[in-house]
């Protein structure tokens, strides 16, 4: 027996297919955005079509922009000749958080791992490796999460650009093992990016 209306449902199935949100959650989310004000309820439509339409790739570091290219590829004060691998856009912001880092990126969009069928071929990759094969790149610092497939990726990419002649560096190991980036406070990477050595 159906007790919540057929809309109400379907928006609780919506919010429920976010990441970390639960079926309680997605009926909490959805409950409070029936109660907000209809301008608020239709402005907060309107940003997430708007954000889908203007957010895209940048054609350089992958990461998310809505301009021709990120305000990082942009900056002339970055060090273009040193290149941060991350797994997801959200840990360019972790690495931003810690304010000491002042080289580019490179957003993989996820990591190898054969028991969800991604593989190389599904992720960044043949990016990275183009962009430093055209020269001025000194080091790359692989800073993918010190997980399973964290660390299979950042193997796999470092045996790639070895015979590029490219310094290829790992975080330190200042984060914990099986933790995520995002989560990591301003300390611990600055330890992790200060301690980072060859693979």
């Amino acid at each position: 027996m159906r007790y919540l209306p057929a809309a109400l449902e379907r928006l609780t199935e919506q919010f429920a297919r976010l990441p970390g949100i639960g079926a309680k959650s997605a009926q909490r989310l959805a409950l409070y955005t029936l109660s907000m004000p209809r301008e608020d309820a239709e402005a907060f439509a309107q940003a997430i079509l708007e954000a889908r339409a203007a957010v895209h790739t940048c054609p350089v570091c992958q990461n998310l922009t809505d301009r021709d290219l990120c305000a990082i590829c942009d900056d002339d004060r970055r060090d273009h000749g040193v290149i941060c691998v991350v797994a997801e856009p959200r840990d360019v912001i972790a690495m931003e958080r810690a304010r000491e880092y002042t080289g580019v990126y490179h957003v993989l969009h996820g990591v190898i791992s054969p028991l969800n069928h991604v593989g190389p071929d599904d992720i960044r990759v043949r990016e990275l490796l183009a962009r430093v094969s055209e020269g001025g790149v000194r080091e790359v610092i692989m800073a993918t999460n010190p997980d399973t497939e964290g660390e299979a990726t950042a193997m796999y990419i470092s045996r790639l650009l070895r015979p590029l002649g490219v310094r290829v560096t790992r975080l330190a190991y200042g984060i914990p093992v099986g933790s995520q980036l995002e989560y990591a406070d301003e300390v611990t990477l600055l330890r992790a990016l200060e301690g980072r050595q060859d693979i």
